[in-house]
Protein backbone atom coordinates (compact mmCIF):
# COMPACT_ATOMS: atom_id res chain seq x y z
CA UNK A 1 0.00 0.00 0.00
CA UNK A 2 1.26 3.41 -0.95
CA UNK A 3 -0.03 7.04 0.57
CA UNK A 4 -1.34 9.30 -2.10
CA UNK A 5 -2.38 12.91 -2.09
CA UNK A 6 -5.35 14.20 -3.75
CA UNK A 7 -6.89 17.46 -3.82
CA UNK A 8 -8.73 17.69 -0.33
CA UNK A 9 -4.90 17.55 0.66
CA UNK A 10 -3.86 20.25 -1.08
CA UNK A 11 -4.84 23.74 0.01
CA UNK A 12 -3.74 27.73 -1.02
CA UNK A 13 -0.16 27.05 -0.51
CA UNK A 14 -0.06 24.09 1.94
CA UNK A 15 -0.43 20.67 2.40
CA UNK A 16 -3.02 19.27 4.31
CA UNK A 17 -1.72 15.98 5.95
CA UNK A 18 -3.92 15.20 8.40
CA UNK A 19 -6.21 12.58 5.98
CA UNK A 20 -3.56 10.81 3.54
CA UNK A 21 -5.27 7.49 1.77
CA UNK A 22 -3.54 4.34 0.67
CA UNK A 23 -3.99 2.15 -2.19
CA UNK A 24 -1.89 -0.43 -4.27
CA UNK A 25 0.00 1.22 -7.13
CA UNK A 26 1.37 -1.35 -9.97
CA UNK A 27 5.28 -0.89 -10.45
CA UNK A 28 4.53 0.82 -13.82
CA UNK A 29 1.81 3.26 -12.21
CA UNK A 30 4.04 4.17 -9.43
CA UNK A 31 7.00 5.30 -11.33
CA UNK A 32 4.24 7.45 -13.30
CA UNK A 33 2.55 9.10 -10.27
CA UNK A 34 5.68 9.06 -7.85
CA UNK A 35 6.00 12.86 -6.12
CA UNK A 36 9.51 14.15 -5.85
CA UNK A 37 10.48 17.03 -3.39
CA UNK A 38 9.84 20.25 -5.51
CA UNK A 39 6.66 19.13 -7.07
CA UNK A 40 3.81 21.45 -7.75
CA UNK A 41 0.46 20.12 -7.13
CA UNK A 42 -2.43 21.70 -8.45
CA UNK A 43 -6.34 21.09 -7.67
CA UNK A 44 -7.73 19.88 -11.27
CA UNK A 45 -11.29 19.90 -10.62
CA UNK A 46 -13.36 21.19 -7.70
CA UNK A 47 -17.15 22.66 -7.66
CA UNK A 48 -16.29 26.08 -6.79
CA UNK A 49 -14.66 28.07 -9.21
CA UNK A 50 -12.70 30.08 -6.49
CA UNK A 51 -11.12 26.76 -5.42
CA UNK A 52 -9.98 25.17 -8.74
CA UNK A 53 -5.86 25.29 -9.31
CA UNK A 54 -5.14 25.71 -5.60
CA UNK A 55 -1.68 25.06 -5.13
CA UNK A 56 1.10 23.62 -2.88
CA UNK A 57 4.60 22.32 -2.71
CA UNK A 58 5.49 18.75 -1.97
CA UNK A 59 8.23 18.85 0.10
CA UNK A 60 8.71 15.20 1.36
CA UNK A 61 6.70 15.37 4.32
CA UNK A 62 5.78 11.57 4.19
CA UNK A 63 8.59 8.75 4.20
CA UNK A 64 9.16 6.61 1.49
CA UNK A 65 7.13 6.88 -2.17
CA UNK A 66 3.90 8.64 -2.19
CA UNK A 67 2.00 8.96 -5.22
CA UNK A 68 -0.81 11.32 -6.52
CA UNK A 69 -4.20 10.82 -7.60
CA UNK A 70 -5.39 11.65 -11.03
CA UNK A 71 -7.52 14.86 -9.63
CA UNK A 72 -4.74 16.33 -9.63
CA UNK A 73 -1.99 18.38 -11.70
CA UNK A 74 1.85 17.87 -11.21
CA UNK A 75 4.00 20.71 -12.11
CA UNK A 76 7.64 19.31 -12.03
CA UNK A 77 10.85 21.75 -12.33
CA UNK A 78 12.51 21.55 -15.69
CA UNK A 79 16.38 21.52 -14.27
CA UNK A 80 18.41 24.46 -15.44
CA UNK A 81 14.94 26.13 -16.44
CA UNK A 82 12.83 26.72 -13.58
CA UNK A 83 13.35 26.70 -9.49
CA UNK A 84 11.06 25.02 -8.24
CA UNK A 85 10.06 28.10 -5.47
CA UNK A 86 9.64 30.40 -8.08
CA UNK A 87 6.86 27.81 -9.97
CA UNK A 88 5.37 27.35 -6.77
CA UNK A 89 4.80 31.24 -6.63
CA UNK A 90 3.61 31.33 -10.27
CA UNK A 91 1.21 28.61 -9.50
CA UNK A 92 0.48 30.80 -6.00
CA UNK A 93 -0.49 34.17 -8.85
CA UNK A 94 -2.41 32.25 -10.94
CA UNK A 95 -4.58 30.69 -8.56
CA UNK A 96 -4.93 33.89 -6.80
CA UNK A 97 -5.34 36.14 -9.76
CA UNK A 98 -7.81 33.82 -11.69
CA UNK A 99 -5.68 32.91 -14.17
CA UNK A 100 -6.58 29.00 -13.26
CA UNK A 101 -10.52 29.73 -13.12
CA UNK A 102 -10.01 31.47 -16.78
CA UNK A 103 -9.25 28.38 -18.44
CA UNK A 104 -11.51 25.89 -16.49
CA UNK A 105 -14.23 24.22 -18.05
CA UNK A 106 -17.69 22.63 -16.62
CA UNK A 107 -20.85 23.68 -15.27
CA UNK A 108 -21.46 22.00 -11.49
CA UNK A 109 -17.78 20.84 -11.15
CA UNK A 110 -15.33 23.16 -12.88
CA UNK A 111 -12.09 21.52 -14.38
CA UNK A 112 -8.20 22.72 -15.43
CA UNK A 113 -6.90 20.27 -17.64
CA UNK A 114 -2.52 19.74 -17.68
CA UNK A 115 -2.81 21.05 -21.84
CA UNK A 116 -5.02 24.09 -21.10
CA UNK A 117 -2.26 24.69 -17.77
CA UNK A 118 0.56 23.88 -20.43
CA UNK A 119 -0.85 26.47 -22.32
CA UNK A 120 -0.79 29.21 -20.25
CA UNK A 121 2.07 32.12 -20.41
CA UNK A 122 4.67 32.41 -18.00
CA UNK A 123 7.87 34.67 -18.03
CA UNK A 124 10.57 32.53 -17.24
CA UNK A 125 13.91 34.82 -15.81
CA UNK A 126 17.32 33.93 -15.25
CA UNK A 127 17.56 31.34 -12.42
CA UNK A 128 19.48 33.69 -10.17
CA UNK A 129 16.73 36.12 -11.00
CA UNK A 130 14.02 33.42 -10.06
CA UNK A 131 15.37 32.80 -6.91
CA UNK A 132 15.57 36.40 -6.13
CA UNK A 133 11.76 36.49 -6.42
CA UNK A 134 11.43 33.43 -4.50
CA UNK A 135 13.27 34.85 -1.77
CA UNK A 136 12.00 38.14 -1.84
CA UNK A 137 8.31 37.06 -1.59
CA UNK A 138 9.48 34.10 0.70
CA UNK A 139 10.43 37.40 3.27
CA UNK A 140 7.21 39.85 2.40
CA UNK A 141 4.31 37.19 2.47
CA UNK A 142 6.09 35.96 5.94
CA UNK A 143 5.47 39.84 6.90
CA UNK A 144 2.03 40.45 5.64
CA UNK A 145 1.34 36.69 7.49
CA UNK A 146 2.68 37.67 10.19
CA UNK A 147 0.32 40.55 10.65
CA UNK A 148 -2.64 39.00 9.59
CA UNK A 149 -2.39 35.99 12.06
CA UNK A 150 -2.49 39.65 14.46
CA UNK A 151 -5.63 40.57 13.25
CA UNK A 152 -7.47 37.37 13.74
CA UNK A 153 -6.47 36.78 17.18
CA UNK A 154 -7.59 40.57 17.64
CA UNK A 155 -10.83 39.13 15.50
CA UNK A 156 -11.09 35.62 18.15
CA UNK A 157 -10.82 37.95 21.12
CA UNK A 158 -13.59 40.28 19.56
CA UNK A 159 -15.58 36.77 19.91
CA UNK A 160 -14.87 35.70 23.34
CA UNK A 161 -15.75 39.56 24.09
CA UNK A 162 -18.91 39.15 22.37
CA UNK A 163 -19.94 35.60 23.80
CA UNK A 164 -18.49 37.04 27.75
CA UNK A 165 -21.36 39.85 27.21
CA UNK A 166 -24.25 37.51 26.37
CA UNK A 167 -23.45 34.71 29.51
CA UNK A 168 -22.84 38.10 31.58
CA UNK A 169 -26.47 38.81 30.77
CA UNK A 170 -28.21 35.25 30.93
CA UNK A 171 -26.42 34.60 34.24
CA UNK A 172 -27.99 37.71 35.98
CA UNK A 173 -31.16 36.23 34.53
CA UNK A 174 -30.63 33.16 36.03
CA UNK A 175 -29.82 34.72 39.12
CA UNK A 176 -33.02 36.55 39.35
CA UNK A 177 -35.83 34.59 37.55
CA UNK A 178 -34.44 31.09 37.52
CA UNK A 179 -35.03 29.24 34.70
CA UNK A 180 -37.05 26.04 33.27
CA UNK A 181 -35.90 23.79 30.34
CA UNK A 182 -37.56 24.72 26.99
CA UNK A 183 -39.69 22.53 26.71
CA UNK A 184 -42.51 24.10 28.99
CA UNK A 185 -42.48 26.81 26.32
CA UNK A 186 -42.67 24.81 23.39
CA UNK A 187 -46.36 24.20 21.68
CA UNK A 188 -44.95 22.71 18.62
CA UNK A 189 -42.44 21.18 16.09
CA UNK A 190 -42.16 21.11 12.53
CA UNK A 191 -39.06 19.24 10.57
CA UNK A 192 -38.77 19.46 6.47
CA UNK A 193 -37.10 16.79 4.13
CA UNK A 194 -34.08 16.58 2.39
CA UNK A 195 -34.64 14.96 -1.42
CA UNK A 196 -32.03 14.59 -3.82
CA UNK A 197 -31.44 18.06 -4.98
CA UNK A 198 -29.41 20.29 -7.40
CA UNK A 199 -26.21 21.57 -6.03
CA UNK A 200 -26.05 25.03 -6.63
CA UNK A 201 -28.84 27.88 -4.87
CA UNK A 202 -31.89 28.54 -5.86
CA UNK A 203 -33.06 31.75 -8.01
CA UNK A 204 -35.11 33.83 -5.92
CA UNK A 205 -37.81 32.58 -8.07
CA UNK A 206 -36.81 28.72 -7.77
CA UNK A 207 -38.17 26.59 -4.63
CA UNK A 208 -34.44 25.84 -2.35
CA UNK A 209 -34.05 23.59 0.19
CA UNK A 210 -32.06 25.05 3.30
CA UNK A 211 -28.66 23.36 4.57
CA UNK A 212 -27.65 23.38 7.48
CA UNK A 213 -25.30 26.09 6.86
CA UNK A 214 -28.02 28.46 6.44
CA UNK A 215 -27.98 28.34 10.54
CA UNK A 216 -25.10 29.96 12.37
CA UNK A 217 -25.96 30.60 16.06
CA UNK A 218 -27.63 33.80 15.44
CA UNK A 219 -27.91 33.90 12.19
CA UNK A 220 -29.63 33.02 9.11
CA UNK A 221 -28.15 33.12 5.69
CA UNK A 222 -30.97 32.52 3.00
CA UNK A 223 -28.56 31.95 0.08
CA UNK A 224 -26.84 28.35 2.12
CA UNK A 225 -29.67 26.43 -0.31
CA UNK A 226 -30.06 23.68 -2.67
CA UNK A 227 -32.42 24.23 -5.60
CA UNK A 228 -35.31 22.26 -6.06
CA UNK A 229 -35.96 20.19 -8.97
CA UNK A 230 -37.97 21.22 -11.62
CA UNK A 231 -40.00 18.16 -11.31
CA UNK A 232 -40.78 18.11 -7.98
CA UNK A 233 -43.84 19.73 -5.90
CA UNK A 234 -42.74 21.45 -3.03
CA UNK A 235 -44.91 21.12 0.56
CA UNK A 236 -45.59 24.56 0.89
CA UNK A 237 -46.08 23.55 4.53
CA UNK A 238 -42.37 23.52 5.19
CA UNK A 239 -41.59 27.19 3.46
CA UNK A 240 -39.60 29.36 6.00
CA UNK A 241 -41.05 32.44 6.90
CA UNK A 242 -39.87 36.03 8.97
CA UNK A 243 -40.11 35.38 12.64
CA UNK A 244 -39.46 31.42 12.71
CA UNK A 245 -36.97 29.51 15.17
CA UNK A 246 -34.89 27.48 13.36
CA UNK A 247 -32.41 24.83 14.97
CA UNK A 248 -30.04 22.83 13.58
CA UNK A 249 -30.54 19.02 14.63
CA UNK A 250 -27.56 18.03 12.65
CA UNK A 251 -23.72 19.78 11.99
CA UNK A 252 -20.13 19.53 12.98
CA UNK A 253 -20.18 19.56 16.53
CA UNK A 254 -19.57 22.99 17.32
CA UNK A 255 -21.93 23.90 14.98
CA UNK A 256 -24.76 21.75 16.22
CA UNK A 257 -27.75 23.41 17.92
CA UNK A 258 -27.56 26.64 16.10
CA UNK A 259 -30.46 28.65 16.60
CA UNK A 260 -31.33 31.60 15.09
CA UNK A 261 -35.07 33.75 13.86
CA UNK A 262 -35.48 33.95 10.14
CA UNK A 263 -35.24 37.74 9.38
CA UNK A 264 -37.14 38.92 6.09
CA UNK A 265 -36.34 36.89 3.50
CA UNK A 266 -37.23 35.75 -0.27
CA UNK A 267 -40.28 33.53 -0.49
CA UNK A 268 -39.85 29.38 -1.41
CA UNK A 269 -37.32 27.96 0.78
CA UNK A 270 -37.70 25.14 2.61
CA UNK A 271 -37.05 23.20 5.46
CA UNK A 272 -34.94 20.36 5.64
CA UNK A 273 -34.54 17.05 8.00
CA UNK A 274 -31.74 18.50 9.23
CA UNK A 275 -33.32 21.77 10.85
CA UNK A 276 -36.35 21.78 13.08
CA UNK A 277 -38.97 25.16 13.16
CA UNK A 278 -39.80 25.01 17.10
CA UNK A 279 -43.36 26.94 18.00
CA UNK A 280 -43.08 28.65 21.06
CA UNK A 281 -46.00 29.88 23.62
CA UNK A 282 -47.39 33.16 22.84
CA UNK A 283 -45.13 34.64 25.94
CA UNK A 284 -41.90 33.50 24.97
CA UNK A 285 -40.06 35.64 22.20
CA UNK A 286 -38.17 33.47 19.55
CA UNK A 287 -35.25 36.30 19.42
CA UNK A 288 -35.13 35.34 23.62
CA UNK A 289 -34.66 32.17 22.46
CA UNK A 290 -32.45 32.48 19.85
CA UNK A 291 -30.11 34.66 22.06
CA UNK A 292 -30.03 32.28 25.22
CA UNK A 293 -29.05 29.53 22.48
CA UNK A 294 -25.88 31.49 21.74
CA UNK A 295 -24.74 31.39 25.63
CA UNK A 296 -22.38 29.13 27.15
CA UNK A 297 -24.74 26.80 29.01
CA UNK A 298 -26.82 26.16 25.78
CA UNK A 299 -23.48 25.59 23.73
CA UNK A 300 -21.90 23.46 26.52
CA UNK A 301 -25.52 20.99 26.19
CA UNK A 302 -25.08 20.96 22.97
CA UNK A 303 -21.87 19.67 22.66
CA UNK A 304 -22.37 16.89 25.81
CA UNK A 305 -25.55 15.77 23.91
CA UNK A 306 -25.00 15.62 20.52
CA UNK A 307 -23.78 11.88 19.28
CA UNK A 308 -22.36 11.06 15.64
CA UNK A 309 -20.51 8.79 13.67
CA UNK A 310 -17.94 10.80 13.02
CA UNK A 311 -16.21 14.10 14.43
CA UNK A 312 -17.44 15.68 11.74
CA UNK A 313 -20.68 15.54 11.81
CA UNK A 314 -22.76 15.53 15.23
CA UNK A 315 -26.85 15.22 15.74
CA UNK A 316 -29.14 16.26 18.41
CA UNK A 317 -32.74 14.91 19.58
CA UNK A 318 -35.65 17.51 19.85
CA UNK A 319 -36.38 16.08 23.26
CA UNK A 320 -32.39 16.81 24.28
CA UNK A 321 -33.02 20.56 22.39
CA UNK A 322 -36.27 20.44 25.19
CA UNK A 323 -33.55 20.20 28.17
CA UNK A 324 -31.87 23.66 27.27
CA UNK A 325 -31.94 25.87 30.49
CA UNK A 326 -34.25 29.13 29.95
CA UNK A 327 -34.14 31.81 32.26
CA UNK A 328 -38.12 32.63 32.93
CA UNK A 329 -38.16 35.88 31.71
CA UNK A 330 -41.36 38.00 31.83
CA UNK A 331 -41.98 39.28 27.97
CA UNK A 332 -41.01 42.54 29.43
CA UNK A 333 -37.43 40.90 30.43
CA UNK A 334 -37.31 39.33 27.43
CA UNK A 335 -37.19 42.10 25.01
CA UNK A 336 -35.07 44.40 26.78
CA UNK A 337 -32.62 41.31 27.04
CA UNK A 338 -32.84 41.08 22.86
CA UNK A 339 -32.37 44.80 22.81
CA UNK A 340 -29.11 44.60 25.50
CA UNK A 341 -27.60 41.93 23.33
CA UNK A 342 -28.44 43.82 19.86
CA UNK A 343 -26.73 46.53 21.06
CA UNK A 344 -23.65 44.28 22.64
CA UNK A 345 -23.54 42.69 19.04
CA UNK A 346 -23.73 46.06 17.15
CA UNK A 347 -20.92 47.45 18.63
CA UNK A 348 -18.82 44.12 18.71
CA UNK A 349 -19.99 43.86 14.87
CA UNK A 350 -18.66 47.49 14.03
CA UNK A 351 -15.17 46.65 16.00
CA UNK A 352 -15.03 43.02 13.53
CA UNK A 353 -16.06 45.10 10.14
CA UNK A 354 -12.80 46.98 10.96
CA UNK A 355 -10.73 44.14 11.70
CA UNK A 356 -12.54 42.44 8.20
CA UNK A 357 -11.20 45.42 6.03
CA UNK A 358 -7.87 45.22 7.40
CA UNK A 359 -7.87 41.48 6.44
CA UNK A 360 -9.08 41.95 3.51
CA UNK A 361 -6.55 44.92 2.64
CA UNK A 362 -3.70 42.53 3.77
CA UNK A 363 -5.07 39.74 1.47
CA UNK A 364 -5.26 41.91 -1.89
CA UNK A 365 -1.53 43.19 -0.99
CA UNK A 366 -0.36 39.76 -0.58
CA UNK A 367 -2.26 38.45 -3.98
CA UNK A 368 -0.95 41.85 -5.74
CA UNK A 369 2.62 41.69 -4.48
CA UNK A 370 3.13 37.72 -5.68
CA UNK A 371 1.68 38.85 -9.37
CA UNK A 372 4.01 41.73 -9.66
CA UNK A 373 6.94 39.87 -8.64
CA UNK A 374 6.77 36.53 -10.68
CA UNK A 375 5.75 38.47 -13.82
CA UNK A 376 8.02 40.85 -13.58
CA UNK A 377 5.78 44.00 -12.81
CA UNK A 378 8.52 44.42 -9.58
CA UNK A 379 11.89 44.99 -9.50
CA UNK A 380 12.31 42.44 -6.20
CA UNK A 381 16.03 43.55 -5.68
CA UNK A 382 14.98 47.27 -5.57
CA UNK A 383 11.51 46.56 -3.54
CA UNK A 384 13.22 44.60 -1.35
CA UNK A 385 16.22 46.84 -0.55
CA UNK A 386 13.42 49.54 0.33
CA UNK A 387 11.37 46.95 2.24
CA UNK A 388 14.60 45.92 4.82
CA UNK A 389 15.32 50.54 4.90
Amino acid sequence: MVPYLRAANVKDGFLDLSDVKQMNFAPAERRVFSLRPGDVLVTEGSGSLGSVGASAVWRGEIEGPVCFQNTLLRMRPREGVTDGRFLEWWARSAFGSGVFASVATGANIYHISAERVRALPIEVPSMEEQRRIADFLDTQTARIDRMTDLQRAALDRVAERDVAALDLGIDALYEQVGFLPLRRFVVGVDQGASPQCDAVPADKDEWGVLKVSALRPGHFESSANKRLPDDMVPDRRSEVREGDLLITRANTPQLVGSTAVVPRVRGKLLLSDKIFRVRLAPDMDAHYVAAVARGSRVRAACAAASNGASQSMANLRFEEIKDWPIPRASPAQQRAFVQQMERSREAVGQIRTKIDRQLALLSERRQSLITAAVTGQLDVTTAGRAAAA
